[in-house]
């Protein structure tokens, strides 16, 4: 029972925690924030199982793990108003072509990271930018802004 409390205990320190890191894909984390995670998961280990290296001990471990996960995904299915609470929610990063720093800032996404996904998605410009939303799992959605003539970009 003792490894079943310390693998919620690190499982609900470990979702707050990612939840304060922020909203970042894994192909976004620097080499360095990588390093962190893998170390993280080595550290994770250690205090869960704490010296039980047995089989049932970290199937134990594991399947604490798989269950909260579950339990977390079908209350936010369940219960709509905690989805935003558990997930996070989208936030509006550009409008009209202009950077809304302020939202920017809170994801602590540089303008160059914000312009490199723009060239990842084929926009050259924030002028062709309606809308840029950074969604809760970390990805970038780009609206085009529609009605542009070519001459106008000159």
């Amino acid at each position: 029972m003792d490894i079943v409390l310390r693998a919620s205990a690190v499982f609900v320190i470990l979702y707050l925690l990612l939840r304060l890191l922020g909203k970042r894909e894994l192909g976004q984390l620097t080499p360095f924030e990588l390093l962190v995670m893998i170390v993280m998961g080595d550290l994770i280990q250690q205090g869960v199982t704490h010296n039980d290296f047995s089989l049932t001990g970290a199937m134990l471990a594991v399947a604490t793990f798989g269950f909260l996960a579950l339990l977390l995904s079908w209350i936010t299915y369940m219960f709509p108003a905690m989805e935003r609470l558990l997930d996070g929610e989208p936030r509006v990063v550009v409008r009209d072509g202009a950077i809304i720093t302020d939202n920017l800032r809170r994801d602590r996404m540089t303008r160059a990271e914000l312009e490199s996904e723009m060239r990842l998605a084929g926009i050259a410009s924030l002028k062709d930018v309606a809308w840029a939303i950074i969604e809760p799992q970390g990805k970038i959605s780009f609206i085009k802004a529609e009605g542009r003539d070519r001459r106008d970009q000159a």
